[in-house]
C-alpha cells in the first residue's frame, strides 16, 4: 500500500501527542495497524501510515464479483518490505505520533520501536535498506526529521541497496498461487510434513489464510478437531457474532497473525484443507480448547496427527473449569457419586453385543451398555419378525451371535473395571419411536483393554455418530472412530464384502419328536459340551450344544428344586419358598458358561435329563449343599446317588436355617430332626400300602403311558357334558371366531361331532391346532373351525380335568419300537376302555408309577407282562417295595426259564440290553 504525502491531502495538523500500541499487522511497508491492550474483550485498533515515506504495493487479488478484473501481482520490493516491517515490529510494542489525519480518517505519523522517541525510527530504517523512497515534494527544509530522511535515502543510492540496486527489483516479485487445481493431490504430496508458512489473515478462531514457502500457495487452512464460533453473515450482508467468536478470533490473531509458523496439511475433504499450525509458543489448537474458545468436532477430529486424546483432554479441562463456550455445560454424570461413576463389577450376564448385567461389590445387580456403539441389526429385522413369529435375533441377525460371543468368552464371570460416561433418558412412548428405558452408558476394560473398541475393530460393532452439540458419547470416542476405520479398512466383520455368517440352529425345546431323535445320539455322546443360554428356574435351563448346532431344555437329574412361578392354564401356579433363591445360584454359577452335560433321559415334554458340570461342580450337587434343593428318589441309580445323600445329610444336621453359600435361604429352615430311636422304628416298620381305587382307562399312549378317569367323578363328569352340549347347542358358537392359543382351555368338536373340553397344546396355523382332550387323554390335530372357547360355567374350575396320566411300576418300558409295539397291543387290548383298580406305587419325573389290576380277576396288569416276557423288571431298591419287587423278579425268572418273547434266546448280560431295546 503506498503512501500519500501528507501535503497532498491538505493541511498539516499539529503533532500529535505520543501514544502507544502493539503491533497487530503490517499491511505494506509503509501502513501498519495497531491495537491497544484488550480489557474484557478485543481491543481497539487503528492504522497508521507511515508520513513522508512510499513502499511498493503488495499484490492484490481480483474482486470475485468483477469477472473483468485481473489480479494485481506485487510491485518490486514491495514483498521485502512488508517483511522486513513484519519481523520487526509484528506483537512488540511501539509508539507514535500523528502528524496528519486526512477528511477520509486516514492517519499519517512516524512509529517508533519501544516506549518512547529514543527507540528505532522505522521510516528511517525502511529507507536506508533500500525498501522505501522518500517523498521528496513533501519535504520542508526547516524541519530536521524530513531533511534527514532526504541524507539517509542518497546514503542508500549510493551503497546500492534494495530498489537502488542496478539489477533493478523484477526478481523481487513474488509468483503468488491463489488456487490449487488438486487440493487432495497438494496435501497428499507433502505427506504430512511441516511447512513453513506465514498467517496472512484470520477469518475466526479456527480458520486462517496462510502463504506457504517457499512457493508463495495462498490458502485457506481450517484447524483439524476443532471449531470455534463463528460470525454469521446475515441476509442483508451484516454479520453477527456468535457468543464468544469475536473473543476466539482475538485470541488465534494475537498470537499467530503475520508470524513464522509451521503447518501440518493433514487431509482435504470436500476441497477444504485441514492442518494443525505449530508455533515455538505452543499448539494453537489444544490452547484454544484448553481456554473454552472451541469444541472438539468428531468429523476432522480423526485425522489430527497430533494425537486426539490431547484435544479431548484439553476440552474436557475447560468443561470442567466452566470456561468461556462452556460457562453453562452441566456434565453428563454430574448427579452421580465418584463410586458411581467408576466402580469394579463382575460381569454375569451378556445380554447382547453393547449391553451386559454385572454385580456390584455390594451384591445390587446393574445393567450396563457400552458407550457410542450399535451392535449388528438386519435392516430387515421388522419384516422378518411380521413373516416369521419365530425370527431369533441371536441367529438371524448378521454377526450377531459372533458379537455376542466375543464378549461373552472374553467377560463372563470375570471383574470388569467400569467408568459410567453419560446416562442416557428414557424415552418414548410416541408415535414412530421406540420405547427405551432409562440407560447407564459406560467404558468397561479388562486388563487395560476397551471393549467397547475391541468390539469395534472386528467389525462386531459400529460407532454410533453423534450431533456436534451433544455430549452425552464415550470418553474414549476417537479411540472407537479410529477402531472402526481400521475395521473398514481391512474389511472386517460388519465391513467385509464375503458372505455374511449363517447359523442354523435347531431349537427342539419343547419338540417331542425331534428330541426323541437326538436322545439316543446324546445318551451315547457321554459328556457333551454346551453354554447355558437361559435359565428359568434353579434346575431348568436352556442350553446351546455347539457341536449340535441345537438348542435343548435340560433338567437337573437327581433333584428335587423348588419351582418358580409359571403360567398353568388354571391360572399362575406360587413360586415354592426358596425357588428365587436357587435360581439366583444357579445363573450365578453356570448362565453363559461353558459346561459339560451328560444326558440320561427325557419327559414327555421332550425335556432332556441329565447331570450338569461345571469345572469339576455337579450342579445339582451343588444346589443340594447349599441347601437349596433335596435328593429325588431317582438319584438312587446314579453314581452321584452317594454325594448327594451325603451333601443332603450335612445341611439337614448343621446349620438347617442356614445354606452353605452363608444365606438364610435354606429349604431345610423348618427342618425338625426326629429322634434317632423313633427315625428307625418308622423306617423298619414302613411298608408299602395297598389302596386300590377304581378308575376308567380311557386312553394308552405309544409310551406305555396312560390315561385313566376316577369312577367315583365320572356322573359329575356325564352330567356337565349334556348341561354343556345343550348349552352350546341353544347357543352354537360362531363357525371360526375362536383365536387358539397355546395353553388355553376350549372346546373341541371330535370326530363323532360332540363337543368336549380339551386345551390347546401347539398351533402350527389356523389349520393345524394339536389339542389334548383333557377329561380323557387323547390327542388331535384339528382346524381352529372345530374349536370354541369353552363357557364360563363349564371350566375346569367348576369340575378339574378329568384324565389323569400314569405309567406302570416296576417296569422298563422296551426302547426299541417293534417290542414296545408289541406291549402297547397287549395293554391295549386287555385294559383300555375298562374299568381297573389302581394303586400308585411311588412318583416318577414326569407322573405317578402305578400297579394296574383287572376289575374282575383282581390280577396284575403289569406282572402279567413280565410273566409273558414282554417287559423286563425295573429293580427299586425301597426297602418297603422289595416283596412287590421279588414277586417280579420271580416272574421274570419263569419267563427266562420258558424263554417267552424278549427271553426267546435265552439269559442275557444287562449289558445287551440295548440290543434288544431295553435302557439299563
Amino acid at each position: 500500500m503506498a503512501s500519500v504525502s501528507a501535503s497532498s491531502q491538505g493541511a498539516p495538523a499539529p503533532t500529535g501527542p505520543l501514544q502507544r500500541g502493539i503491533v497487530k499487522m503490517v499491511l505494506s511497508g509503509c501502513a501498519i495497524i495497531v491495537r491497544g491492550q484488550p480489557r474484557g474483550g478485543p481491543p481497539p485498533e487503528r492504522q497508521i501510515n507511515l508520513s513522508n515515506i512510499r513502499a511498493g504495493a503488495m499484490a492484490r487479488r481480483a474482486a470475485q464479483s468483477q469477472p473483468d478484473t485481473k489480479d494485481t501481482p506485487d510491485e518490486p520490493w514491495a514483498f521485502q518490505a512488508r517483511e522486513f516491517l513484519r519481523k520487526k515490529l509484528i506483537g512488540k510494542e511501539v509508539c507514535f505520533t500523528v502528524e496528519t489525519k486526512t477528511t477520509s480518517g486516514r492517519e499519517y505519523g512516524v512509529v517508533y520501536l519501544g516506549k518512547d522517541t529514543t527507540g528505532e525510527n522505522i521510516a528511517e530504517s525502511l529507507v536506508s535498506e533500500g525498501l522505501a523512497t522518500v517523498r521528496r515534494e513533501g519535504i520542508r527544509g526547516n524541519i530536521p526529521e524530513q531533511v534527514r530522511l532526504c541524507e539517509i535515502e542518497d546514503q542508500a543510492k549510493s551503497s546500492k541497496k534494495g530498489c537502488w540496486t542496478e539489477a533493478g527489483g523484477l526478481q523481487t516479485i513474488r509468483d503468488l498461487k491463489y488456487t490449487i487445481e488438486s487440493p487432495r493431490n497438494f496435501v497428499d504430496s507433502l505427506h504430512q510434513k511441516p511447512v513453513n508458512a506465514i498467517i496472512e489473515h484470520v477469518r475466526d478462531g479456527s480458520v486462517v489464510r496462510a502463504l506457504l514457502l517457499p512457493d508463495y500457495y495462498l490458502v485457506t487452512v481450517m484447524l483439524s478437531g476443532v471449531k470455534c464460533p463463528v460470525f454469521r453473515r446475515e441476509a442483508d450482508g451484516t454479520e453477527t457474532p456468535e457468543p464468544f467468536a469475536a473473543e476466539a478470533k482475538f485470541f488465534t490473531e494475537s498470537r499467530l497473525l503475520q508470524r513464522d509458523v509451521q503447518i501440518i496439511l493433514e487431509s482435504c475433504p470436500n476441497q477444504i484443507i485441514l492442518g494443525t499450525i505449530l508455533h515455538p509458543n505452543g499448539n494453537i489448537t489444544e490452547l484454544l480448547l484448553k481456554e473454552g474458545f472451541a469444541r472438539c468436532v468428531d468429523w476432522s477430529m480423526a485425522v489430527y496427527t497430533q494425537g486426539a486424546e490431547k484435544l479431548r483432554a484439553a476440552e474436557r479441562s475447560a468443561k470442567e473449569r466452566k470456561v468461556r463456550i462452556w460457562k453453562d455445560y452441566v456434565a453428563p454424570t454430574a448427579n452421580l457419586d465418584q463410586k458411581d461413576r467408576q466402580f469394579v463389577a463382575k460381569v454375569m450376564q451378556v445380554l447382547n453385543a453393547d449391553a451386559m448385567v454385572v454385580k456390584l461389590n455390594s451384591g445390587e445387580y446393574k445393567t450396563i451398555h457400552l458407550s457410542s456403539i450399535r451392535p449388528p441389526r438386519n435392516e430387515g429385522e421388522e419384516k422378518n419378525k411380521d413373516k416369521d413369529k419365530r425370527f431369533r435375533p441371536l441367529y438371524d441377525i448378521p454377526y450377531m451371535f459372533e458379537a455376542r460371543e466375543f464378549l461373552r468368552k472374553k467377560l463372563i464371570g470375570k471383574k470388569v473395571n467400569v467408568t459410567v460416561d453419560y446416562i442416557r433418558a428414557a424415552t418414548g412412548p410416541a408415535e414412530g419411536t421406540p420405547t427405551f428405558a432409562e440407560r447407564t452408558c459406560a467404558t468397561v476394560t479388562i486388563g487395560g483393554i476397551n471393549i467397547a473398541e475391541a468390539l469395534v475393530s472386528k467389525g462386531l460393532a459400529t460407532v454410533i455418530r453423534y450431533r456436534q452439540d451433544d455430549d452425552q458419547r464415550s470418553s474414549h470416542y476417537d479411540e472407537l472412530l479410529a477402531a472402526e476405520a481400521r475395521a473398514i479398512k481391512n474389511g472386517k466383520g460388519l465391513h467385509s464384502k464375503k458372505e455374511v455368517p449363517i447359523h442354523r440352529v435347531a431349537d427342539i425345546s419343547g419338540e417331542t419328536q425331534k428330541a426323541k431323535q437326538f436322545l439316543p445320539f446324546l445318551q451315547r455322546a457321554g459328556r457333551s459340551e454346551a453354554v447355558v443360554e437361559y435359565v428359568f428356574s434353579g434346575s431348568r435351563l436352556k442350553l446351546y450344544l455347539p457341536k449340535e448346532t441345537c438348542l435343548i431344555t435340560f433338567l437337573l437329574a437327581g433333584i428335587e428344586c423348588p419351582r418358580s412361578s409359571r403360567n398353568t392354564p388354571v391360572g399362575t401356579q406360587v413360586a415354592e419358598p426358596f425357588s428365587n433363591e436357587a435360581m439366583l445360584f444357579t445363573k450365578e454359577l453356570v448362565l453363559q458358561r461353558e459346561v459339560e452335560v451328560e444326558v440320561e433321559s427325557m419327559d414327555k415334554a421332550g425335556n432332556f435329563i441329565g447331570w450338569l458340570h461345571i469345572d469339576g461342580v455337579n450342579l445339582s450337587v451343588a444346589l443340594v449343599e447349599n441347601a437349596l434343593s433335596k435328593v429325588h428318589f431317582t438319584a438312587e441309580r446314579s453314581s452321584y446317588y452317594k454325594t448327594l445323600v451325603s451333601a443332603e445329610e450335612g445341611c439337614r444336621h448343621s446349620g438347617r436355617s442356614w445354606s452353605r453359600c452363608g444365606h438364610r435361604c435354606s429349604v431345610w429352615a423348618n427342618y425338625e430332626e426326629k429322634p434317632a430311636e423313633e427315625f428307625v422304628h418308622v423306617s423298619e416298620e414302613k411298608e408299602r400300602v395297598a389302596k386300590y381305587r377304581a378308575v376308567y382307562v380311557t386312553e394308552i399312549t405309544d409310551t406305555l403311558h396312560f390315561y385313566t378317569q376316577d369312577v367315583e367323578t365320572g356322573a359329575q363328569l356325564e352330567s356337565l357334558m349334556e348341561t354343556m352340549r345343550a348349552e352350546i347347542a341353544a347357543h352354537p358358537p360362531v363357525e371360526g371366531s375362536y383365536a387358539a392359543r397355546r395353553g388355553d382351555c376350549c372346546i373341541a368338536k371330535f370326530a363323532d361331532g360332540e363337543w368336549y373340553r380339551a386345551r390347546v397344546e401347539k398351533v402350527e396355523s389356523p389349520a393345524k391346532v394339536h389339542v389334548f382332550y383333557i377329561d380323557y387323554g387323547n390327542r388331535e390335530v384339528v382346524p381352529s373351525t372345530r374349536l370354541a372357547a369353552i363357557p364360563p360355567a363349564f371350566g375346569v374350575r367348576t369340575l378339574p380335568a378329568q384324565a389323569t396320566e400314569y405309567t406302570f411300576a416296576y417296569i422298563q418300558v422296551p426302547e426299541d419300537e417293534d417290542a414296545r409295539a408289541d406291549v402297547v397291543d397287549c395293554v391295549v387290548r386287555d385294559i383300555h376302555n375298562s374299568q381297573c383298580l389302581l394303586n400308585v406305587e411311588y412318583s416318577g419325573p414326569t407322573c405317578p408309577h402305578v400297579t394296574i389290576q383287572f376289575g374282575d380277576t383282581k390280577d396284575d396288569a403289569g406282572l402279567g407282562l413280565v410273566k409273558e416276557g414282554l417287559v423286563m423288571v425295573d429293580v427299586r431298591k425301597e426297602k418297603h417295595l422289595q416283596k412287590m419287587v421279588t414277586e417280579y423278579l420271580n416272574s421274570q425268572e419263569s419267563a427266562k426259564t420258558a424263554r417267552l418273547n424278549i427271553w426267546r434266546y435265552g439269559d442275557f448280560r444287562a449289558d445287551d440290553a440295548d440290543e434288544f431295546g431295553y435302557r439299563r
